[in-house]
């Protein structure tokens, strides 16, 4: 009953990097239950520093009933400075909690669990709001770290295949490493472009930036589809001129994401479509007439099932270390 888990990244990294297919499904199926109110997902908590404006820790607490029944919490921290010295942005830990007891059960390595996640929610997004594929499309990526390579994989994994990709980051040596990934991964042409311009003419447009406040003012086309994973880049603007596409939203009108400045821009949420899981359910109807842009915040329900998928398959493979008299009392007398 007692018993508790440490599951490490180099673990969690390859189930989930092995099992793309599962995760993508997985991540589906969530964003159902969520919207057919099996989850609970308070507010994102977040950690601010007077002297590091751009960094922060955020705490995602979240239960996920259905065919999970297990609560926890994601501890979250970006410092993009991190990576000046060639670090990763981002570092996490997941802890799972047990939802008969309410002990905790497991800590895992979280970073990859949130880059699955996040990369899967936009393959997702990406299969569902262009339904007639990817053949004689192109996929312009803005930004080239972690996250956005992640979501290239993802994307090859749920079958969204253009004829090329166009990567641009400020950072031009990312930008490089990026296509050069994809073209090793996914035997497709990749270019570098340090033109923003070029990567926005894409078909499918994906944003995988730091960015903290918006600097793209441009309307994009009809039948151009934007995933809006930074949240920050596109100006209020553009996000009036699109049909807009969201994971959850009330969770999207916070923090000063693009659809909460539209939001305070206008004063009304006239502007938002529906959510993700009301198109793979049929009850959101888009039209050809706008560019679509989709914006997910980031649920903790999302961490939680995929952290439990990964839990489940390192106690399988053997590769969960138990921690024996983790918890130092475990009976009340």
């Amino acid at each position: 009953m007692f018993t508790f888990d440490v599951v490490p990244g180099d673990s969690v990294l390859k189930i989930l990097r092995d099992r793309r297919g599962e995760v993508l499904d997985l991540v589906a199926r969530t964003y159902r239950s969520h919207e057919a109110g099996a989850t609970v997902n308070p507010d994102s908590y977040f950690l601010r520093f007077p002297e590091k404006p751009d960094s922060r820790i955020i705490a995602l607490p979240a239960f996920l009933g259905a065919d999970v029944q297990m609560a926890g919490i994601k501890w979250i921290s970006s410092f993009p400075r991190n990576t000046e010295n060639g670090v990763p942005r981002a570092s996490a830990v997941l802890i799972l909690n047990d939802y008969e007891t309410g002990y905790p059960i497991a800590i895992l390595e979280a970073a990859n669990i949130s880059a699955a996640r996040t990369a899967a929610s936009a393959a997702v997004a990406a299969t569902a709001l262009r339904p007639d594929g990817y053949e004689s499309t192109r996929i312009g990526v803005v930004g080239g770290g972690v996250i956005a390579r992640n979501i290239c994989d993802y994307l090859h994994a749920a079958g969204c295949t253009p004829d090329a990709y166009v990567v641009h980051d400020l950072h031009e040596p990312s930008a490089r490493a990026l296509a050069g990934h994809i073209g090793d991964t996914q035997g497709r042409p990749a270019t570098v472009s340090g033109d923003l311009e070029t990567a926005l003419d894409a078909e499918t447009v994906v944003f995988a930036t730091t960015a903290l406040e918006p600097y793209v003012h441009r309307q994009f086309e009809a039948g151009q589809l934007v995933l809006n994973i930074s949240l920050r880049d596109l100006a209020p603007d553009v996000i009036l001129g699109a049909q807009n596409v969201l994971d959850d939203v009330e969770h999207c009108m916070k923090a000063n994401t693009s659809p909460h400045l539209a939001e305070q821009l206008t004063g009304n949420r006239d502007f938002v479509a529906g959510t993700l899981a009301g198109v793979l359910d049929q009850q959101v109807k888009l039209t050809a007439d706008r560019p679509v842009i989709f914006s997910p915040f980031g649920l903790g329900v999302l961490d939680l099932a995929v952290g439990a998928f990964a839990l489940q398959q390192a106690r399988a493979d053997g590769t969960a270390v138990s921690v024996p008299n983790f918890f130092g009392e475990t009976r009340r007398w």
